[in-house]
């Protein structure tokens, strides 16, 4: 049996899967947490990476693995190899201002005229979660440490250098910058990258941090990143395959195809699809990031998912059980109760600084069963928003599946068809992002035998179908309220 690896470096912690290459069957696993908080020190990585591997009964025995990550967070290193300070993380809205900045420069102080430009150059138009405008934020509040900056990478990259033996040469690697890799899909949030040409534009990365840096070589979808040397090891030497971005290693672990749709329901809210083109939308409500197989994988992301459950169990004094039932309980709609789910600001649409609100209170609707309903269908119907932005951008929309945490609520898998006016698959519960990953190491060591070789046909979870009779009223309701919302207080 040949093993391959697959890792996934969230927000909140490290998954590792290992599978047989040939099947996908799944041989062992191991996690590790990750810190809490918006900025981390990437040796947190590094050591629950490690932790997970030797959970997981280390790669001794392994051939290939593949490392997907959290998108978009800033790893700056100087030239020495060594990271210059902790790193900015996709959900820190810190660099809201510098990505009104940016927009607003590249469209000579005209910020329509700036959001196309960034559009036509990137695909998408930079928010606060993009590695581009956490550049310009350093740039401006912590200018020595900006002059430090030698590289810039992402976590994905990072970790992957990392296993290859690079590193600061104090804690024993080869602090060598021009080794460092990324792939297509992580490259695509960067801001300064194009999906539809697959080049960089380092004159984006200069105009926000003020100079030029070593970025990642850019690797296809399943070359090999990079090879250690492993001698006399029955496996053979270990190969790293390009890894990739939390959602394009997802896709890929679900075996997407354009058509395809996921809405994940996590610590963010995605919704993504395989598509054939690549997208450019001025609007900014769609990125247009490439794929993990040399395809396009334009998405909507919402800061607030799976917490928005979190708070209204907080708010409740209930369990998740107990919020699906509640929720259930109440009619659709919740009798004209609605949550604007912007509880941490938003990215989709781009209100960094919002805060949520609940409309239409009655005595008749203040009872938990209408809360909890009221925030389960305020959560879906910003998703089926970017579900809609999807459509707005002619990505083909056909078939709909639901994962992340958030999908393991009954009331979620009850109210998502009704809420998004489309039958959902519902795929048993997996480490898709891991498996997406192992996926491509096994794609990358078959093309070392066979240049031609597709991507494993593994076929790794049963799928459930949900339906419902759609309510536009709930969304109706929802569209009239959604930008009745306050700023955060200064």
């Amino acid at each position: 049996m040949t093993l391959v690896a697959g890792v996934d470096s969230s927000t909140q912690s490290c998954k590792v899967v290992i599978r047989d290459a040939a099947t996908g069957e799944l041989v062992r696993t191991g996690r590790a947490t990750h810190p809490d908080g918006t900025e981390v020190a990437p040796r947190f990585w590094w050591d629950a990476l490690a932790t997970a591997l030797a959970e997981a009964g280390g790669l001794d025995d392994v051939s290939a693995v593949g490392v997907g990550g959290q998108q978009h967070g800033m790893v700056a290193l100087d030239a020495d190899g060594s990271v210059v300070r902790d790193a900015l993380l996709w959900n820190d809205t810190r660099s809201a201002q510098a990505a009104v900045d940016l927009i607003a420069e590249l469209g000579d102080g005209d910020p329509a005229a700036g959001a196309k430009a960034w559009a036509d150059a990137i695909g998408s138009v930079p928010v606060a979660s993009f590695t581009v405008t956490k550049l310009r934020w350093l740039r401006d509040h912590e200018p020595e440490l900006a002059a430090r900056v030698a590289a810039v990478a992402l976590p994905h990259d990072w970790l992957t250098w990392r296993l290859a033996g690079y590193g600061p040469a104090a804690e024993g690697g080869v602090p060598d910058l021009s080794a460092l890799t990324t792939d297509r899909s992580d490259a695509s949030g960067t801001g300064y990258w194009s999906a539809a040409t697959g080049e960089y534009l380092p004159e984006l990365v200069e105009r926000a941090l003020g100079h030029e840096v070593v970025l990642p070589r850019v690797v296809g979808a399943a070359e090999v990143a990079q090879r250690v040397a492993r001698p006399g090891n029955a496996a053979g030497d270990l190969l790293l395959s390009p890894g990739a971005g939390d959602n394009a290693a997802a896709a890929l672990g679900l075996g997407m195809v354009p058509g395809d749709v996921t809405v994940s329901i996590g610590t963010s809210g995605v919704v993504s699809a395989i598509s054939p083109h690549a997208t450019a939308d001025a609007s900014g409500l769609v990125t247009g990031f490439a794929d993990a197989t040399g395809a396009y994988l334009p998405l909507a992301c919402t800061l607030n998912a799976s917490r928005v459950l979190d708070a209204a169990c907080r708010l409740l004094g209930v369990d998740h059980a107990a919020l699906s039932a509640l929720a259930l309980s109440a009619p659709a709609g919740a009798d004209g109760l609605v949550l604007v789910p912007y509880l941490e600001g938003e990215r989709t649409p781009n209100k960094p600084d919002a805060t949520g609100a609940l409309h239409g209170i009655q005595l008749a609707n203040t009872d938990p069963a209408h809360l909890a309903r009221a925030f389960v269908e305020g959560m879906l119907c910003a998703l089926a928003d970017g579900l809609d932005a999807l459509r707005d951008q002619g990505v083909p929309v056909e078939r709909v599946r639901l994962i992340g945490g958030g999908a393991r609520s009954e009331a979620v898998r009850a109210i998502a068809p009704a809420v998004l006016g489309l039958d959902v698959l519902v795929p048993e519960a997996g480490e898709y992002v891991a498996d997406g990953a192992a996926r491509q190491a096994a794609w990358a060591l078959a093309r070392e035998s066979d240049p031609a070789a597709p991507a494993p046909g593994w076929v790794l979870a049963g799928e459930e179908l949900r339906t419902a009779e759609p309510t536009p009223q709930v969304r109706a309701r929802y569209a009239q309220v959604r930008d009745m919302v306050a700023d955060r207080p200064a």
